[in-house]
């Protein structure tokens, strides 16, 4: 009965993206000359922002759920034998505390320079968030190919790839762009959350794991 309602919570990774998603899609409704292809996800509930206040409701239920989720899975993989797989999931809760509490604590100052003292620490959050996820999801990629869940592996790496690709593009592409490639980073973390949330709901941390 306690393993059938922890599987239930992975729903709740689901419901994070769905939350997350609708802020991105209808936040710009609210920001007249937003442009998402230039502009960056955090503009939308910045400080100052005309769409912080919509934005803000519509992704009440992004951090909560995240977090009820992947704790959910912390406990679920507790009985798995790969040591990678469980720090990697380890890695991914931590990055998601650092990601709801800071960016909380530090939003983005709309119209201030990047030298302001908030935004400073914003953008020490996204280094921090940065950092996590890249080694939450290679640890996980080894780990699951141990744990013998293949596609999780195949999840992990198509989010990694996701990642890296979100700065290498807006390094190397010009500003007007800025803010898809930007999407690529941002939605990665939270598409593998809801991943995880559904591998939990159908026991692949804890049952047979043959794909």
């Amino acid at each position: 009965m306690m393993e059938k309602s922890l599987r239930t919570l992975g729903i709740l990774g689901i419901i994070s993206l769905l939350s997350y998603t609708a802020m991105v899609v209808f936040s710009p409704l609210a920001y007249p000359g937003y442009d998402w292809l230039s502009m960056a996800v955090s503009d939308l509930t910045a400080e100052g922002a005309p769409s912080a206040a919509l934005a803000n409701r519509l992704n009440a239920l992004f951090g909560p759920c995240g977090l009820v989720s992947i704790m959910a899975v912390c406990v679920g993989v507790a009985g798995c034998k790969s040591k990678l797989m469980k720090l990697g999931i380890y890695c991914f809760a931590a990055m998601e505390w650092i990601c709801n509490v800071g960016y909380q604590l530090f939003p983005w100052v709309s119209g201030a320079p990047a030298s302001n003292p908030q935004n400073i620490m914003h953008l020490a959050v996204t280094l921090l968030v940065v950092v996590f996820s890249l080694a939450s999801l290679v640890l996980i990629a080894f780990g699951a190919k141990k744990e013998q869940i293949k596609s999780l592996r195949v999840w992990a790496v198509v989010c990694l790839a996701a990642m890296i690709i979100g700065p290498i593009g807006t390094s190397l592409f010009p500003k007007t762009v800025f803010g898809l490639f930007e999407r690529f980073s941002t939605f990665s973390a939270v598409v593998f959350n809801a991943v995880l949330g559904i591998y939990l709901m159908k026991g692949r941390f804890t049952d047979e794991r043959m794909d």
